[in-house]
């Protein structure tokens, strides 16, 4: 009998043990295995004026962010703003994205000024850090910066009153324009559940707001002084893709910030208006000089490149081809200067050509446009320029005549031998026939009065 009870007791414990060993198990695999941290989110940047590598950016990124399995993108901006065209295209990669994007403008003293107030406006969350602006999207083409049409004003409770003028009659096409513009930002607002009417006065009258006001105004959802206030905020906020409700999960999340490539960066190197026209001044200059000089290769290799590239980003930006075409023949009139010197008529009339072409070489488009002080100091050079070949023009006509027959008359001779009528004298080392009305005697001056072929009049010297 106690043989047997010893067994139980032993094969109750073994039991014991056996139903332990498989929650011990289980507890080790969830220790070893914790939950894996959230995806990073991916940061965006617009700075400066946007052009299409600025769009080219912002495509590639929203592609990288949804295969690196982001939650959402953030995209800080800090404009003026760029191409309508450009603009657009932005504007459809967010509006096709399958991820959330939130536009930030920031740092404390940005703007999204023309056509950053779409993209804002285009995006799923709006935030704006303190001390920021927004607005002013009138299409630059009706009236640079002033409002085009008949505006309204905002006052100092934010709400808006008439203005107490109207703006200059718009043209048909211009009205096409603004009313194209209107319809398009309204239709975010409305996507996006922002303030529709502020967006048509920002476009219809140019009208702008800081942080704080837009706020008030339902334009942007939140202000945030940094990116950490902004993850804070973002927090379990949700928005519509589709079909489906997303909601932000922020809590513990990192941000991931992607910088434009080496493509993108050249690209909007070239594409900056100042690096696109010096270009084209290079290559101008570069197929002259081969021209002027030939056999000389790298002038023309390097102008022949240069021109190319240049052509390229006027491709890309918005380029007038009439002021194009005055900066090409101011500088080619300007150039024949050197080499048919006409007083200065060709190098005045190309140098007026090349500054007026200069001027209005792009559409307008803020921050796409030719620096005036470039230009200034461009048209200042070749002012001085062309001056100085006028002055050395005029001083050489001024000039006595050092060749030919006209420089040896009045020039002293010497008799090579005695003669009365007809003999021989020595000019310049050599020896030249010579006819006298007087007699001449060997070694004795005399000057030359007349040059009839190889034969010179001489006359005594008194």
């Amino acid at each position: 009998m106690r043989l047997a009870s010893i067994l139980a007791r032993t094969a109750a414990v073994l039991a014991a043990l056996a139903a332990c060993v498989p929650a011990a198990a289980a507890a080790t695999v969830a220790t070893a295995a914790p939950e894996p941290p959230p995806a990073a989110i991916t940061a965006l940047e617009i700075r400066g004026a946007i052009g299409p590598a600025t769009a080219m950016y912002i495509q590639q990124g929203l592609k990288i962010a949804q295969h690196r399995g982001s939650p959402f993108v953030i995209l800080e901006m800090d404009t003026p703003g760029g191409l309508a065209s450009s603009m657009r295209e932005i504007v459809s990669a967010i509006l096709a994205s399958p991820l959330p994007v939130v536009a930030y403008v920031a740092p404390p003293g940005a703007r999204a000024a023309s056509a950053g107030t779409y993209i804002l406006y285009a995006c799923h969350f709006a935030a704006m850090a303190p001390a920021t602006n927004l607005g002013a999207a009138t299409p630059v083409s009706i009236g640079g910066s002033e409002p085009a049409p008949p505006a309204q004003t905002p006052t100092k409770s934010g709400k808006s009153a008439p203005a107490s003028e109207a703006g200059p009659p718009l043209s048909a096409e211009e009205r096409k324009v603004l009313n194209d513009s209107i319809a398009y930002i309204r239709g975010l607002a409305q996507l996006r559940g922002r303030n529709a009417d502020w967006a048509e006065q920002a476009v219809r009258g140019a009208a702008s707001l800081p942080a704080t006001q837009a706020l008030q105004q339902h334009v942007i959802d939140l202000i945030a002084p940094d990116l950490p206030s902004l993850l804070t905020q973002l927090n379990g906020r949700e928005t519509r893709i589709d079909e489906h409700t997303v909601r932000l999960d922020t809590r513990g999340a990192r941000v991931l910030w992607m910088k434009p490539d080496w493509r993108t960066r050249l690209l909007a190197v070239i594409t900056n208006p100042e690096i696109a026209y010096g270009l084209l001044l290079i290559g101008m200059w570069g197929l002259l000089f081969e021209g002027y000089h030939p056999g000389g290769v790298l002038p023309g290799v390097v102008g022949v490149i240069c021109i190319l590239v240049a052509l390229f980003a006027f491709e890309l930006l918005p380029t007038n081809f009439a002021g194009l075409a005055l900066l090409v023949i101011g500088a080619g009139m300007m150039a024949a200067e050197f080499f048919f010197p006409t007083y200065g008529s060709l190098g005045i009339g190309g140098l007026i050509a090349f500054v007026v072409g200069s001027l209005i070489l792009f559409a307008g488009a803020p921050g796409l446009h030719v620096a005036l002080p470039l230009i200034g100091g461009l048209a200042t050079v070749g002012g001085l320029v062309i001056l100085g070949i006028v002055y050395l023009a005029t001083r050489a006509a001024r000039t006595p005549v050092v060749t030919g027959t006209q420089a040896m008359l009045g020039s002293v001779v010497e008799a090579a031998e005695d003669f009365a009528a007809q003999g021989r004298v020595r000019y310049g080392g050599e020896l030249w026939n010579a006819c006298s009305g007087m007699p001449l005697k060997a070694g004795q001056a005399a000057r030359v009065v007349k040059v009839e072929g190889l034969t010179l009049w001489v006359e005594p010297l008194r």
